[in-house]
């Protein structure tokens, strides 16, 4: 078993920037394949790295709460991020640690809640299978849909030449992606667009909560940076950037109608579709700014 406490912060807030930390087991293995190409009758022996997915139980307490298909590294930052983001804490003084235990099949992630905090969470009930893709599973009702709490508008300010530097920084700094080509990536950057963090997992929802979870236990001031995401942006995504509190958030792929209703009604600014030369902007235009390098500056 392995057991840690919330690391310390540094003076800026920064952590290193690749995506390693608690690793439970490997991220990644070799399988033999065959390589066939079109129209040639004779099949090349290879090998071929694979992303591990493997199911994580997370528990508080002793009360069992989710099982997550994750990559199973970083998953005292995705306790972390996982825990804010589902709402049963509201920051990372509530947890006294997390531990990474084996289990039958996987791996228990057993998260040490504060007293009054975890007397809260045991009278809520939500039992979630948690796929690889779903961030909904095992909700009863409508109402019980995940809303992050709205917070004021911090008065971030992003220039586009930061957006393009952090989009040009971020592949090299997939590390797990380029060995498996199967993995998704959220990245915290400054507002120069200096990517200071990295979390991967084959989860797009995980690799966001383990990168929150990381920015919780280094004290990142939410006004000092914005987030960046490889994969397409569903609501949930834009609810667990509202529930860290940031004011931009910038997906490669494109968003859903909802991911920009709960934009709009969180004041998040919206950024997708983010190519080498444009940025389609859905909610929040006015903290994107067209000018060079002074974000100070307001439109």
């Amino acid at each position: 078993m392995r057991k840690t406490s919330p690391s310390p912060a540094s003076p800026n807030g920064s952590m290193p920037p690749s995506s390693g930390g608690e690793a439970a087991a490997d991220t990644a293995i070799r399988v033999p394949t065959q390589v066939v190409a079109y129209g040639d009758p004779q099949a090349r022996a290879d090998t071929r790295p694979l992303a591990v997915e493997m199911p994580v139980n997370v528990i508080y307490g002793s009360v069992p709460y989710a099982v997550m298909m994750t990559t199973p590294a970083d998953l005292v930052d995705f306790a972390y991020g996982f825990s804010l983001t589902e709402g049963i804490v509201r920051g990372a003084d509530e947890i006294r640690g997390a531990a990474v235990e084996p289990g039958e099949g996987g791996l228990r992630l057993v998260v040490d809640l504060a007293p009054g905090r975890l007397r809260e969470h045991l009278a809520r009930k939500r039992a979630m299978s948690g796929r690889t893709g779903c961030g909904v599973c095992g909700i009863d009702d409508l109402a019980d849909i995940p809303k992050a709490e709205t917070r004021p508008d911090a008065g971030v300010r992003v220039t586009m030449a930061a957006v393009e530097r952090a989009l040009s920084a971020l592949y090299d700094l997939q590390i797990l992606n380029r060995e498996t080509r199967a993995v998704h990536a959220a990245a915290w950057a400054d507002l120069d667009g200096r990517i200071l963090a990295v979390r991967e997992d084959v989860g797009r929802h995980n690799a966001l909560d383990k990168l929150i979870g990381a920015l919780l236990r280094a004290g990142t001031d939410p006004a000092q940076g914005f987030l960046v995401i490889t994969s397409r942006c569903s609501f949930e995504m834009a609810e667990k950037a509202a529930s860290f509190g940031a004011s931009v958030l910038v997906a490669i792929s494109a968003p859903t109608s909802l991911a920009v209703e709960r934009a709009k009604a969180h004041g998040l600014t919206l950024a997708a579709i983010a190519r080498s030369d444009t940025v389609t902007v859905f909610t929040g235009a006015e903290r994107l700014l067209l000018a060079p390098d002074h974000p100070e500056e307001t439109p």
